[in-house]
This record gives C-alpha cells, sequence and structure tokens, in this order.
C-alpha cells in the first residue's frame, strides 16, 4: 500500500472511531468536504498543514495517520447512515 493510500485508510479509521462523518470532519478542520474524500480514497497528495489539521480535529498525533496497515485488516467500516437520535428530554 503506498502512502497515500495508507494516510487515507487511517484517516477513515480513526474518523469512524470517533463517530465523525466526512462533514464534520472537514468543517471542524476548515477543510473542503469532497477533500476529505479525496483523501481517505488516496487520491491527494495531502500537505503536513492539512495533516496537523486532520490529527487535531482527531486528537491524535500527525504519526498516526502513517500507521502501517496489517495485511489482514479490513476496510474500516462506514458510519451508520441516516441521523442520530434525538435524545430524550
Amino acid at each position: 500500500m503506498d502512502t497515500k493510500q495508507t494516510i487515507g485508510w487511517n484517516l477513515r479509521r480513526l474518523r469512524v472511531e470517533r463517530g465523525l462523518s466526512q462533514e464534520r470532519l472537514a468543517l471542524e478542520a476548515n477543510i473542503d468536504r469532497s477533500y476529505v474524500g479525496r483523501v481517505e480514497r488516496g487520491e491527494e497528495n495531502v500537505t503536513v498543514a492539512t495533516l496537523e489539521a486532520f490529527a487535531l480535529v482527531l486528537s491524535v498525533g500527525v504519526a498516526a495517520l502513517f500507521q502501517e496497515i496489517g495485511p489482514h485488516e479490513g476496510k474500516p467500516k462506514p458510519l451508520r447512515s441516516g441521523r442520530k437520535p434525538k435524545g430524550k428530554n
């Protein structure tokens, strides 16, 4: 797996673990949502500033985005679609 794909895979994994949509991650990192999708698909060369923005929102070090992917690790599952249920008052 090349570096762009590794970063994208880790970005998606961390984003989903935290329950963030691409839109929410993009909003909090001040980045276009479609760009987040392209990064997750390994289609973009990401700048250090963008990596720092992602890491800050995800509360991880930049190095977490470069974590090697094991040969048997499957693609991170997507978030459940639809809106979150409203809390009971």
